[in-house]
C-alpha cells in the first residue's frame, strides 16, 4: 500500500467528515432561523400560541438530533457505546428533574392558594 492509497483514503474520510459538518451547520442554522422568525413574525405564519410552542419544541428536538449526529458522533462509536449510554442517561435525568420540578411547582401553587 503506497502513499497515494493512504492519502486518497484519508482524503475521502476527511471529505465525508467535512460534508457531515457542513450539513449539520446548515441544518442547525435553518432550524434556528425558522424558530427565530416564528417568534419575531408570528403574524406572518398565522399560528396560535399553542401551535407555535409545539413547533418550537419540535424544532428544538430536531436541532438536538442534528447536533448529536453531525457534531457529537454518538452513533459512530466503535466498541461499547459508552458515550451513547451516558448521553441517554443524562437526558433521562434532566427530563426527570424538569418534570418533577414542574409537578412540585404546580402543587405548591395549588396548596398556596387561599381558601374561598
Amino acid at each position: 500500500m503506497g502513499w497515494g492509497t493512504c492519502y486518497k483514503k484519508g482524503h475521502h474520510v476527511h471529505q465525508k467528515s467535512l460534508t457531515l459538518r457542513v450539513v449539520g451547520f446548515v441544518g442547525s442554522l435553518l432550524f434556528t432561523l425558522i424558530a427565530f422568525f416564528i417568534i419575531v413574525r408570528p403574524d406572518f405564519f398565522h399560528l396560535s400560541v399553542e401551535t407555535a410552542i409545539v413547533i418550537l419544541l419540535l424544532l428544538a428536538v430536531l436541532q438536538a438530533l442534528v447536533q448529536c449526529i453531525c457534531f457529537i458522533h454518538l452513533w459512530k462509536e466503535k466498541g461499547p457505546p459508552w458515550n451513547l449510554i451516558m448521553f441517554v442517561s443524562t437526558i433521562c435525568m434532566v427530563v426527570i428533574i424538569i418534570a418533577f420540578s414542574i409537578w412540585i411547582m404546580d402543587h405548591l401553587n395549588y396548596n398556596m392558594m387561599g381558601m374561598p
